[in-house]
Formats: C-alpha cells, structure tokens, sequence
C-alpha cells in the first residue's frame, strides 16, 4: 500500500485549469499530473482511513472523473474536483472528502434520499429518542465549526402536526455536514491524513445515526 504523503503539488492548478477549459485536449494533455498529484494520493489517502471507518460501514472508493451529461444542460465533460467516499450506499451516512480548487472538503450524513430512506428518516426523526439523539449530534456538530445543510421543503410533510418539535429536520429531503479548509500547505503534507481522520472522527455519530436508523435504499438508483 502506498503511504499517503500529501495531495501533489499541482493538484489545484490541475483544477484550475480544467476549470477554465474543460475540454478532452486539456484533460489528455494533464492526464498525468491527475493521476500522479490527485487520484493516486486520493486513493493513498482513502486505503489508509480504511482500516478506522470502512469496517460495518461500507467500501472506499475514489469517484470517477467523467460527468454523467446525458440528463444535464452542462456538457461538460469532466468534474472539477475529485472526492472519494466510504459508504455502503447513498444516503445512509457516508464519509466524504473532496479535492478541488476551493481546498479541501470533508462531509458525511444523508446526501440523497430515496423515498423508502426518507420514509424511515422521517420516522426516527419523529421518535422523542431517536429524533432528539439527532438534534443532539448536530448541535455537537455545528458546535465544532460544520455546516449543515441539505435540500429542504417549503412547507411541512404530510401528516406532522404544525407544532412538532423538530419540524424542521422533518421538512428536510437531505441532510448532511459539510467543513472546508482552503487550500494550503497542509493540503500537500502527510498532516492533511489527520486533518480528514480528525473530521470523520467528529462526523461518526451522524453517520451510525444515519446507517442505523435511514440504511441504504432498496430501490434502483436513479
């Protein structure tokens, strides 16, 4: 296993040029430096968490560099970043850390929910244990300096009545916690492995919430 040192010194210029031509010569010619300076420490750097947070959670994988534009008005080819991810499956928890030219990103919770995972979120949340459990780990969270967002409906979902406590966690279709760090040297140091170690350490319990109590979805992924 190749020991992580660090994100390549031309990891985010690698991005930023993409960014501002994102075209199939610009990738050819810079292929190199994205396998050499951000997929292969990507993957260093996922083999190594592994062994901590993949174990009754989920598979590492690094996620592919080609867009998906059969659906999007965006024919972009290429994504302008790189993350990797430990998850058993969208949306019940997950271990998330981004490369890109805003830095590095960490998260982890509920990216997207499919209607048999918000069914069972929604019920949990509406549970005086498990639902307040919830409010618990998010307030730790928020306390620690992440965000946490996600989409949201405008109004409340059927059948809650307009006073429930944690209206607001029921009107939620997404939830997880995102924390950036721009770029910086540590980006490029072995200190970025704790930096990532550290935040999923604090995102565990909103992940074994999220595995517990929202699972992975039994219907095909759209």
């Amino acid at each position: 296993m190749t020991t992580f040192a660090g994100f390549g010194e031309h990891a985010v210029d690698f991005y930023d040029g993409l960014t501002a031509d994102n075209s199939k010569p610009y990738w050819e010619d810079h292929v190199e430096t994205y396998r050499s300076d951000v997929r292969g420490p990507m993957e260093a750097l996922l083999a190594e968490l592994a062994p901590e947070f993949a174990p009754g959670f989920g598979e590492a994988k690094v996620f592919r560099p080609y867009r998906d534009v059969r659906f999007s008005r965006d024919k972009t080819p290429y994504k302008t970043h790189c993350g990797g991810v430990i998850e058993q499956g969208r949306g019940g928890g997950a271990y998330y850390v981004e490369l890109s030219p805003a830095g590095l990103r960490v998260g982890g919770g509920c990216f997207h929910l499919q209607s048999d995972q918000l069914a069972r979120f929604r019920h949990a949340v509406d549970t005086d244990i498990h639902g307040a459990s919830l409010e618990t780990v998010l307030a730790a969270l928020r306390r620690t300096g992440w965000t946490i967002t996600g989409e949201m409906l405008k109004t409340k979902p059927r059948g809650y009545p307009d006073d429930h406590p944690r209206l607001e966690l029921l009107r939620r279709r997404s939830l997880y916690a995102v924390r950036t760090w721009e770029p910086d040297d540590t980006l490029h140091e072995r200190a970025c492995l704790d930096r990532v170690r550290k935040a999923w350490r604090q995102l565990r319990p909103f992940n074994e919430w999220a595995r517990d109590h929202v699972g992975v979805s039994e219907k095909p992924r759209r």
